[in-house]
């Protein structure tokens, strides 16, 4: 009989718990898996993979991209996952949330514009100090609405966005 390393048993342990939360896990030859949720008539899907040195980077694709973070054991994905679908489930809540998806998928977009715009083209500094000034009326704008905005969520503290946050 075969052993199974400790790392895939702890695995599949993770998978299982996956599955106890609703979602589809797709196994992708042992190193890359795809966790799919259907909440609410939603699609959330995450990516994770196992990195040369042990560690996994976690992205969620739907219903928008956005890289996580980088985690050493399979634990802290399941548990990264379980909050962000909980974070999803209380925001599905808001009359608003269709166009918070869709502002968010248009600023997916602008990322990769953006990268289109200075691998293809030579853009010159004042049209560069436009586009700086734009994303920082952006972010000053995000910063005011948080200050003036009712928190819902608070089990757990946003990873980037505070009072304090400097651009």
């Amino acid at each position: 009989m075969a052993m199974m390393s400790s790392r895939l048993i702890r695995h599949d342990i993770c998978k299982e718990e996956f599955q106890q939360m609703g979602a589809q896990v797709i196994d992708i030859q042992g190193i890359m898996f795809l966790v799919k949720f259907n909440v609410n008539g939603y699609k959330i899907s995450y990516a994770y993979h196992l990195n040369e040195d042990n560690t996994y980077i976690l992205e969620r694709i739907k219903p928008y991209f956005l890289t996580i973070g980088f985690y050493e054991y399979e634990e802290d994905i399941v548990d990264v996952i379980r909050t962000d679908i909980d974070q999803f489930k209380n925001a599905m809540k808001s009359s608003n949330f269709d166009q918070f998806i869709d502002i968010d998928n248009h600023l997916s977009k602008l990322v990769r514009l953006f990268e289109d715009l200075y691998l293809y083209y030579n853009i010159n500094k004042e049209d560069l100090a436009t586009l700086d000034d734009s994303v920082d009326c952006i972010l000053t704008n995000i910063k005011d609405i948080m200050s003036k905005s009712t928190r819902v969520y608070t089990k757990k503290d946003p990873d980037v966005l505070n009072s304090h946050i400097e651009f």
